[in-house]
């Protein structure tokens, strides 16, 4: 083999790992499917349902570096990939395991057992947490014996953190600028998966109104970024 077709080789191995990392967009759309694919399950049987984000919480995707001070920060160095080990949101009492999910049979992205009330996924189809890039995570807001891992992530506000562990040791460290609940009939895919070329995270569940018959009818998601890795 000639060394300029060894060359080639390399450049054709490299690019396929780099497609491999990346999260193509028809892959990342399919996320905006994942209320559906989590909580057609969810008992509906509680006087209160989950807690519901507040409009002062909706991430504004205007803000420039003069309203928003985390913005104007010096970019941390993204991290290298690493699949997930834990996440942890103080704020909501959140501290579970993380497996990772993908799509499945029919095309859903697919979620924890339900059957486990403290346990999200991680989505294997866009980047790793610390990535250049928008994360994913997910996770049931119930299940038939009740509240589950995100229960109260509609009651998240600006500036509270979710700490997500690594399984290279490394934990990135995200805060929140905005919490807000999308219709499923008008979920906004690109702003939510949408990269902005800076490590962000976006953590969902199932939220807006339930009936017995279609479950939840909207998605619960958090907006965050990276703000420190420990």
């Amino acid at each position: 083999m000639s060394a300029s077709e060894l060359a080639e080789l390399v450049e054709l191995a490299e690019e396929e790992e780099r497609r491999r990392k990346r999260a193509p967009w028809g892959v990342i759309a399919l996320v905006l499917l994942t209320g559906l694919a989590l909580i057609r399950n969810g008992s509906g049987e509680f006087d209160v349902g989950p807690p519901q984000p507040a409009s002062a919480a909706a991430a504004d995707s205007r803000a420039t570096s003069e309203q928003d001070p985390a913005a104007a920060a010096v970019p941390l160095t993204p991290l290298a990939f690493s699949p997930v080990d834990r996440v942890r949101i103080p704020a909501i009492h959140v501290d579970a395991p993380v497996q990772p999910v993908g799509l499945d049979t029919q095309g859903w992205v697919g979620a924890p057992p339900p059957e486990d009330p403290n346990l999200a996924g991680w989505f294997t189809g866009a980047v790793s947490p610390g990535e250049k890039g928008t994360s994913v995570i997910v996770g049931h807001v119930d299940n038939q014996q009740g509240p589950a891992v995100f229960y109260g992530l509609g009651a998240l506000k600006k500036g509270n953190r979710i700490e997500v562990r690594r399984q290279d040791g490394r934990t990135p460290v995200f805060e929140i600028y905005g919490v807000e609940v999308f219709a499923k009939s008008s979920f906004p895919g690109n702003r939510v998966y949408g990269s902005k070329g800076t490590p962000e995270l976006r953590v969902i569940t199932c939220g807006g109104g339930f009936t017995k018959q279609h479950g939840y009818d909207g998605n619960v998601v958090v907006f965050a970024r990276l703000v420190a890795v420990e």
